[in-house]
């Protein structure tokens, strides 16, 4: 391996971010295809489950629970909507926003999944180990946390930092 290459991979693995979106897209290419039987990515089913938590929901409020950005929810939910999995109707309180609820082809797609997913679940937590898992289940929990991202953010606004 040249010097520039091993400088890079040392680099990146100093990097918090950079490390945990490789794994982010690791673990997302091996849940997608541990559900390709379904037709489903792991992103769709996750998206399924959160609306499947509620009656209707919101964009926006979807968008929050799954720390995403609206308008890239917006761009994933047509899919979801054009197959029949989700119904969006406008908001009779707000005509400005749309209300999102599963259909009943979506219960039963998210249905479909759920073998799969738990298989994942269970080949995950097989190679990871079940103490490590449980650990980075209370991790992940922090770091998607409203007092994480204070602290995070007021570390940037910190003038003695530099």
């Amino acid at each position: 391996m040249s010097k520039q290459k091993t400088e890079t991979k040392l680099n990146s693995a100093r990097c918090s971010c950079t490390g945990l979106r490789k794994a982010t897209r690791r673990i997302s290419q091996l849940y997608d295809a541990a559900l390709a039987p379904s037709g489903m990515k792991i992103t769709q089913r996750a998206i399924l489950s959160q609306i499947g938590r509620s009656v209707s929901t919101s964009v926006g409020l979807l968008a929050e629970a799954l720390v995403m950005d609206s308008g890239a929810l917006a761009h994933t939910l047509r899919p979801l909507e054009r197959d029949g999995y989700i119904a969006a109707e406008v908001d009779p309180n707000d005509r400005r926003h749309r209300l999102i609820s599963l259909t009943a082809q979506g219960r039963a797609k998210l249905a479909e999944t759920d073998t799969l997913w738990a298989e994942a679940e269970k080949n995950f937590e097989s190679a990871f180990g079940r103490a490590a898992t449980e650990s980075l289940r209370t991790l992940l929990q922090l770091l998607v946390s409203d007092d994480f991202a204070a602290r995070f953010e007021k570390g940037l606004a910190n003038p003695a930092r530099k």
